[in-house]
């Protein structure tokens, strides 16, 4: 894999106009420290010699490490050499975050999505491509599934520190889920670390950041929640969620209040909500609740929406406010998001007012 990823490096290279480049050196002693690469590069007459570090991926945290390292035996072979020193990494996947610290320091950089940065004087070049399929299907997938349940747990108790074992419960996953996207969401600086071995414990300390990065792509994702649209006769939203709360608790069937609903609740933004929506568990139960309140199918002119919900995650820490079981502030805030009309200003305000972050 290393091999694969030093040719397309050097392909790279070979591709900038009137240049050339050739790896002299692999794994390479200067001193004390040691280098996974050496490599000439010729461009415009002027050639410069790179200082590599090969890694798998590099998020900030690990791009500060190496910059240290990396810059320090640069500036020391600077001094002994004619030819310029670039410090350089190669990564399989380097974070946007991680690209935006490394050209700020002048640090070249190379992934095998194709982006490339060369901060060479007279050579300066900076091709931005996107991340690879294989790193967008690993972060993505922190936000969906059971994964996601453990960035819902954290961020709706961001001010406390966890263990392993103790989010796990408290997110309803399994302690090896929990430990992957602790460790995921570690390259992201999301989260602050204290301990070692199995007492560590991590607390959340950007919460606005995970839920900007969680925003960015539930909206980017081709797939979208479907909605059932209905039509409750003779019936204003408030009076199809009060029978809606009866008819729930006494069939103990899963449900929370999402969107616009809900948000009207915990901070109110609208004179008036025109539709009642709702998550539901969908099965029998759910048919014969609709049978109950005489919800009839529609394509427009709806009263009466269900996000029907098999997963379990949608349900985490529901609130009950007024007698009605609403979603966590976070979940309804997602959910407005997908919604239409002024859901998106109503998302907004409710983040301001009442999640804080």
């Amino acid at each position: 894999m290393e091999q694969e990823l030093i040719n397309r490096f050097v392909e790279a290279l070979e591709a900038v106009p009137e240049a050339e480049a050739s790896v002299l050196a692999y794994e390479k002693r200067h001193g004390d420290a040691r280098l996974d690469a050496e490599a000439e590069f010729t461009v415009g007459g002027k050639s410069y010699t790179l200082f590599i570090e090969l890694r798998k991926s590099v998020y900030p945290r690990d791009a500060q490490q190496i910059l240290w390292s990396l810059q320090r035996l640069a500036s020391h072979a600077n001094q002994e050499r004619r030819k310029s020193v670039i410090p350089f990494i190669v990564a399989e996947s380097i974070s946007p975050g991680a690209k935006d610290l490394l050209k700020s320091e002048a640090c070249g950089f190379f992934d095998k999505g194709g982006s490339l940065f060369i901060p060479a004087r007279g050579a300066y070049i900076y091709i931005d491509r996107p991340p690879s399929k294989s790193h967008e299907k690993t972060v993505g997938g922190l936000f969906r599934g059971k994964r996601s349940q453990v960035l819902h747990a954290l961020l709706v108790h961001r001010s406390e520190w966890f263990g392993v074992h103790d989010l796990a419960k408290l997110a309803k996953v399994s302690p090896a889920t929990t430990s992957e996207t602790l460790s995921a969401m570690e390259q992201f600086e999301w989260l602050d670390a204290r301990g070692k071995g199995p007492s560590k414990e991590r607390k959340l300390v950007s919460p606005g950041a995970m839920l900007d990065e969680w925003t960015k792509r539930m909206l980017a994702s081709p797939r979208r929640q479907k909605a059932k649209l209905f039509y409750v006769p003779r019936s204003k939203p408030n009076e199809i969620m009060h029978r809606l709360s009866l008819f729930c608790e006494e069939r103990g069937l899963d449900h929370v209040f999402t969107s616009e609903t809900a948000a009207q609740i915990y901070a109110p933004f609208l004179t008036d909500v025109a539709r009642t929506t709702c998550r539901l568990t969908p099965g029998s139960e759910a048919d014969a609740l609709y049978a109950a309140v005489d919800a009839r199918q529609v394509q427009e002119g709806a009263n009466f929406q269900v996000i029907e919900t098999r997963e379990s995650g949608a349900f985490l820490f529901k609130e009950q406010i007024q007698g009605h079981w609403l979603a966590s502030p976070v979940q309804v805030y997602l959910d407005l998001l997908q919604s239409a009309g002024r859901s998106k200003d109503m998302a907004e305000y409710l983040r301001n007012e009442k999640i804080g972050f």
